[in-house]
């Protein structure tokens, strides 16, 4: 299965952050933290370049704690301050300004020593793949219903900014996707995460790839959740046993393997399989060796 998605808006995007990349002091980058490596824009590095970074890795209360902690000491081996955080229940908003300041705390000492006794609030631009929680985060932020949310991917289309108390300003931005996957994996984990349109997937092909991912990397929860003794090779006696066990049949008692893909993928997305990570930093060092 190859996916790609690149809406026409995504590319003017791309234009819009590079041009207002001048007005802000700080980039807060928003990631997914059951795939934070998944969920980074390349486009982003080559478009912001040495400016300064803060990494959100959002929705981790969907994530096994374990490799979140691996992830931000990932990222700080790498020099980037990373703070795990759930927008949607407000966890981890406190954080976000004290990080910002810390990160930029040599600048505005230069413009203290300049003469500046109180510095202007710090301008932050909010980059991240669609679905990822920008917008729920600015509402978060701002404590009001400012940045638009939905819980399909490529609600926000156009720039805003706006305030936060007095320390901090926001420049919030569309989601944006590369235009092309070079590893189709990659691919893979946003669609199973929702990051990219349902209506432009296989759901079987996608069904697959996670009950694969669930036991490479929790196979006793995939027993557990489907009554499995053990988890069979073929492909197809999993498919039986899932859509006999849960209903998932079509005339005849014979099973609807569209219905069993489909409850596979939203089981996944709903937690029936608990907090999940779908990589972590290891699977680098694999790669590496």
């Amino acid at each position: 299965m190859t996916i790609q998605w690149f809406p026409g808006h995504m590319a003017k995007a791309r234009r819009e952050v590079t041009e207002k990349l001048k007005l802000v002091d700080i980039i807060i980058e928003l990631l997914d933290a059951r795939i934070p490596l998944s969920s980074r824009n390349p486009m982003i590095d080559e478009i912001i370049q040495h400016k300064p970074r803060l990494v959100l890795l959002n929705k981790a209360d969907m994530a096994d704690q374990s490799v979140t902690n691996e992830w931000v000491a990932y990222f700080a081996e790498k020099g980037i301050k990373a703070l795990p955080i759930n927008a949607q229940a407000g966890e981890g908003m406190k954080t976000i300004v004290s990080a910002a300041k810390e990160i930029l705390k040599e600048k505005f000492d230069r413009l203290r020593a300049k003469g500046v006794v109180n510095p202007r609030a710090i301008r932050a631009m909010i980059v991240g793949i669609p679905n990822v929680g920008k917008s729920t985060l600015i509402n978060r932020l701002a404590n009001k219903n400012i940045a638009k949310t939905g819980n399909t991917p490529g609600v926000t289309k156009s720039q805003q900014w706006i305030k936060v108390g007095k320390e901090l300003e926001l420049l919030d931005t569309p989601g944006i996707l590369w235009p092309k996957f070079e590893d189709q994996d990659v691919g893979l984990k946003l669609a199973v995460t929702g990051a990219i349109k349902d209506t432009i997937l296989n759901l079987e092909d996608l069904a697959v790839y996670a009950l694969r991912m669930l036991e490479k990397r929790y196979p006793e929860r995939l027993e557990e959740r489907f009554k499995l003794k053990e988890i069979p090779n073929d492909l197809v006696e999993l498919y039986d046993h899932v859509g006999k066990l849960r209903g998932c049949l079509a005339g005849g008692g014979l099973v609807d393997y569209d219905k069993v893909s489909e409850l596979v993928v939203r089981e996944i997305r709903s937690e029936k399989f608990g907090r999940i990570s779908l990589e972590s930093p290891r699977d680098l060092i694999l790669e590496e060796e």
